[in-house]
């Protein structure tokens, strides 16, 4: 095969289906031959130009990326042709910047971002920094480790963060593509799970996947009803609103801390006095390093931990985006470029 399918996107969510011609992988790169690729809400940075100096350049999106390496680039001597592997939302530390050489990989100065900084999944072929692959355990489907790559990490990644012992009061807000796997990592973790959501819809499925409390926010303050359960050690905000974070705060117990993933376009807003009286603490979270998605998808299989998956072929890509800018997907979509 000379050439492989790819969807490219320029400016405003222009799709286009494009033959691309086959290359060798540059130094310190591998090439995948793409089984699947998650359909996330980070895909939109690529779709419009965001992080490109020139967002009219074409880029090709997906950063939940599962494969099967066929080339290797020059210097690659930890992976084989024939390795099933991941890539990620990072694609790659480069091992020599200052905050590489402090063992800090995630804020790596020199990582290009999957699918947005270097063209990623929605394609029948990838590459990749050799740094940036996750291998895959045998026994998980492409489909399966796909969505866990960035969702699954992100979320088990934030709860890692949490400094409280087993049984202690966690909270997860939104139950979307993030909040469903949260609750259950949060559950096969240890703790005691409380579900946040708007109305009461989702309350059965919150109990299916391990939550032992349900709180409807549009008919109580979730922060006075997480101070009834005895107060948070932690709350994991995943829902895309500033505002709808807002009074979580005031739910978090003594040394609580509130991570956010959920990536708002409106500010949080916060009293002070909730934060010094209580010792509470507010942080961001961004995703793992490529040996921590190891750990998450080794601990997924383990514990049992399953994205709800919607799957379409790549031929489908862009009503698969569609369906998911929209909030439609319930909760993740998969492209299988097998299909």
């Amino acid at each position: 095969m000379s050439t492989y399918r790819a969807y490219e996107v320029s400016g405003a969510e222009k799709f286009a289906l494009v033959e691309r011609t086959l290359t060798e992988p540059a130094a310190g790169q591998v090439r995948l031959r793409v089984e699947a690729c998650g359909v996330c809400h980070s895909d939109f940075l690529a779709a419009n130009g965001v992080l490109r100096p020139d967002p009219s350049t074409p880029i090709v999106p997906g950063h939940e990326v599962v494969g099967v390496i066929d080339a290797l680039g020059a210097g690659v001597t930890t992976w084989q042709v024939g390795d099933r592997v991941g890539v990620g939302f990072l694609n790659g530390h480069c091992g020599t910047c200052e905050q590489c050489r402090r063992g800090d990989f995630v804020n790596c100065a020199d990582q290009p971002i999957t699918g947005t900084t270097m063209d990623g999944g929605y394609a029948e072929v990838a590459y990749a920094r050799a740094s940036g692959l996750v291998r895959i355990p045998d026994g998980m489907s492409a489909v399966d480790a796909a969505p866990l790559l960035c969702a699954g990490l992100t979320v088990f990644k934030a709860l890692q963060q949490i400094d409280a012992r087993p049984g202690a009061l966690v909270a997860v807000q939104g139950i979307g593509g993030l909040g469903h796997l949260g609750v259950q990592y949060a559950n096969r973790l240890g703790f005691r799970v409380a579900a946040i959501a708007r109305g009461t819809g989702k309350a059965e499925l919150a109990a299916q996947l391990g939550a032992e409390h349900y709180i409807d926010s549009t008919s109580e303050d979730p922060g006075a009803a997480l101070q009834r359960l005895g107060g948070a050690a932690a709350i994991v905000a995943t829902a895309a609103s500033g505002e709808s974070m807002s009074p979580l705060v005031r739910g978090l117990g003594p040394r609580g801390r509130m991570i956010v993933l959920g990536a708002a376009p409106d500010p949080i807003s916060l009293q002070t006095s909730d934060l010094i009286f209580g010792t509470r603490t507010v942080s961001g979270s961004l995703t793992g390093s490529s040996i921590e998605n190891e750990d998450n998808l080794a601990f997924s299989q383990h514990q049992g931990v399953r994205s709800m998956t919607e799957v379409m072929p790549l031929s489908e890509a862009p009503k698969a985006y569609g369906r998911m800018m929209a909030g439609e997907a319930r909760f993740r979509i998969v492209l299988d470029t097998t299909a």
